[in-house]
């Protein structure tokens, strides 16, 4: 699959890195083109450089992975060659960490739901929430496998075929794609990636509050 990354930082590293030791065709685009250089020569198995524009225009699949602070800027950029492709959102809007006075627990969003903002603002575009709920060292991790069950990573969009796309990029990283419903679902998963965050700072584990499917006993009212 050719695979565009907007962004150069962690998340790129991560995924991208993932997806090129696949088999994937990778081209990295960012607004620094000194960082789009360093993490493709990084990445290595052929993953190319160049800026966002050749990013968004070579991807069958173009990763957003950057700040959300540059969404605008990016998307005002690129968002027409966007139109008929598949675009993976795996940011969150995460406030600073001064906006949380209160400590780690007291995390909070600066906006809530960032995947539909790029859908409208990138019309024609089949934006697909996934790989927000972990940090870029999970993903980069070899670790796959917790208390016998493969790790997760729910999935929110609106066109089947965009779903499935990202599903197989998921499968091609050992891990577990979970059909989360429609795109308006994705904001729960930002939601839901902001409270584990604070949970796992502040030294919680946000594991143990969710029983595994056979012990949650849900039972229809």
């Amino acid at each position: 699959m050719r695979i565009g990354i907007i962004g150069a930082g962690q998340m790129a590293q991560a995924l991208g890195g993932g997806w090129a030791e696949a088999g994937h065709e990778i081209v990295i685009g960012a607004r620094s083109r000194a960082a789009a250089d360093g993490l493709a020569a990084s990445i290595g198995h052929g993953a190319r450089a160049g800026d966002i524009v050749d990013a968004a225009e070579f991807g069958d699949v173009v990763l957003l992975a950057l700040p959300v602070s540059a969404l605008d800027e990016v998307l005002g950029a690129v968002g027409e060659k966007l139109v008929g492709r598949t675009v993976i959102d795996c940011t969150n809007a995460f406030m600073p960490d001064e906006a949380a006075p209160a400590g780690a627990t007291a995390f909070v969003l600066a906006e809530d739901a960032v995947a539909e903002r790029v859908a409208a603002t990138a019309p024609g575009a089949h934006v697909v929430k996934a790989f927000n709920v972990c940090a870029a060292e999970v993903w980069a991790s070899d670790a796959r496998e917790f208390e016998g069950r493969r790790l997760g990573v729910p999935i929110c969009g609106d066109d089947p075929t965009a779903v499935r796309q990202v599903a197989e990029l998921a499968e091609d990283l050992n891990l577990q794609p979970v059909s989360s419903g429609g795109l308006h679902r994705a904001k729960y998963l930002e939601a839901t990636s902001v409270f584990t965050v604070g949970l796992w700072f502040s030294g919680q584990d946000a594991r143990a509050v969710f029983p595994p499917l056979d012990a949650a006993f849900a039972v229809e009212d």
